[in-house]
């Protein structure tokens, strides 16, 4: 692995680990983290109350290629739906309702991180 794609790996994680804190502090609880199969790859899969939530997380440290969120397009979006589907035939897990989250995190060098939320986009 290049450093170059360690320190992206490495930022992920970071990422992914304050979007769980988050989320957690809104009182959702995490369910799976980093599931992979065939089709991917979900980085969060929470319950929060009686629905869950799969979770695309995108972490960046400036905003030189755009904010976090814009890199998730509508092809992505269809790709969580079918790994939604995917864990929740894997988990034998029944819910009444499935919801589709981003969670954009900015870790500037300088400044303050910031984590936005966005609940049910697909």
């Amino acid at each position: 692995m290049t450093t170059t794609a360690r320190q992206r790996s490495t930022l992920g994680a970071y990422g992914e680990g304050l979007a769980a804190q988050h989320l957690k502090a809104e009182g959702m609880v995490v369910l799976d983290r980093n599931w992979r199969c065939d089709l991917g790859e979900i980085d969060l899969v929470l319950r929060d109350g009686g629905v869950l939530v799969v979770c695309e997380v995108k972490t960046r440290s400036s905003l030189a290629y755009g904010a976090p969120l814009e890199a998730v397009t509508e092809q992505k979006a269809a790709r969580l739906r079918r790994l939604a589907a995917r864990w929740l035939t894997d988990h034998d897990i029944h819910p009444a309702e499935v919801r589709i989250d981003l969670v954009g995190v900015l870790v500037p060098a300088n400044g303050t991180v910031d984590v936005d939320h966005v609940r049910g986009v697909g």
